[in-house]
C-alpha cells in the first residue's frame, strides 16, 4: 500500500555513467569542474540553472554572513556529541544542523514565507507596502506571537550583518519590493511594539533571496549549508583542542538541583 500522494519516479538532479557524470544535464568534468565555484555549483545543483552575476555575488555574501556566529546551541552540541563519540564527525555535523529550527537559522524561511504573503497582498489589493507591514505587525503582536527576523540577544539596536546586506542590495541595485518591505515592517515593528526592535539577519537574508529570484521554499537551505562550514570549523578545533566535556561541566555549575518537594515542588 503506497502512503501519500503519486510520485513519478524521476530526478533531474544527476546521474552516474562508466565514463562521466552527468550533472542537471551537464558533464561534470568535461563542463563543471574547474569552470564553477562551489557556490555556483551549489546554485545549479538547487535550482537547476547557473546563478547570474548578482545571484552568485550575494549568495556568497550570504554564506559568508552566517557560517560563524561564536557558541551558538548548534555548535556547543556538535562539540558535545564529537566529545561522547569523537569518531563521528559527521554524526556531529547532523547533531549541529539539527538544531536549525525556527529559533535559529531556520527563521529565515519564516521570514521568507511571511514575506511572500505580505507582497502578494500589497500585489493583489493595491496596499502599500507600508501599510500592509503594518497590518501584518498589529496581527502578529495582537496574537502574542513573536514576529519573526526581529529581536536578537546581542546585537542592539543594530544587527551589523543585516545592515551590511541592506546595504550592499542597495548599492548593486537588487534591491526590491521584498526589501521594501522588510524595512517597512522595521518601522512597523517599532510602532506597534513601541520601540525599536532589532532586525536581525535572517530578515534581510529572506528578503534578498526573494528579491533576487529565490523561491521561498530554498530559503532554509542557506543557512544549513552556511553553517556546516562552521561546524566542522568547531569540530576540527575540537579535536585539536577538546572544550566539549569542559562545556558539560560548567553545565553542571551553573544549574542547581532541586529535590522534590523543594520550594513547594
Amino acid at each position: 500500500m503506497q502512503i501519500g500522494p503519486h510520485a513519478t519516479p524521476l530526478s533531474r538532479i544527476a546521474q552516474a555513467h562508466p565514463d562521466r557524470v552527468e550533472v542537471r544535464g551537464r558533464d561534470l568534468c568535461g563542463e563543471l569542474m574547474g569552470r564553477l565555484s562551489f557556490t555556483e555549483y551549489f546554485y545549479l545543483l538547487l535550482t537547476g540553472r547557473e546563478p547570474t552575476t548578482e545571484q552568485r555575488y550575494f549568495l556568497d555574501l550570504l554564506l559568508v554572513a552566517i557560517a560563524e556566529h561564536g557558541m551558538m546551541p548548534t555548535n556547543v552540541a556538535a562539540r558535545m556529541t564529537l566529545a561522547a563519540d569523537p569518531g563521528s564527525l559527521q554524526g556531529a555535523v547532523a547533531a549541529g544542523i539539527l538544531g536549525c529550527g525556527p529559533v535559529l537559522l531556520g527563521t529565515a524561511a519564516e521570514c521568507a514565507s511571511l514575506l511572500d504573503d505580505a507582497a502578494q497582498r500589497s500585489y493583489r489589493t493595491g496596499e502599500a507596502p507600508a501599510s500592509v507591514a503594518l497590518v501584518v505587525a498589529e496581527a502578529i503582536h495582537a496574537s502574542g506571537a513573536k514576529l519573526p527576523g526581529f529581536g536578537h540577544p546581542v546585537h542592539k539596536p543594530l544587527d551589523p550583518r543585516a545592515e551590511r546586506i541592506l546595504e550592499l542590495a542597495d548599492e548593486r541595485g537588487v534591491s526590491g519590493r521584498h526589501i521594501e518591505l522588510a524595512r517597512c515592517l522595521r518601522e512597523a515593528v517599532a510602532k506597534v511594539w513601541g520601540k525599536p526592535v532589532t532586525m536581525n539577519v535572517s530578515m534581510p537574508i529572506a528578503a534578498l533571496l526573494l528579491d533576487l529570484g529565490f523561491a521561498s521554499a530554498t530559503v532554509k537551505t542557506i543557512p544549513i549549508l552556511a553553517r556546516t562550514a562552521g561546524l566542522l570549523a568547531h569540530l576540527i578545533e575540537e579535536q585539536q583542542q577538546p572544550i566539549g566535556f569542559l562545556m558539560a561541566a560548567r553545565a553542571e555549575e551553573a544549574i542547581d538541583y532541586e529535590r522534590p518537594g523543594e520550594h513547594g515542588a
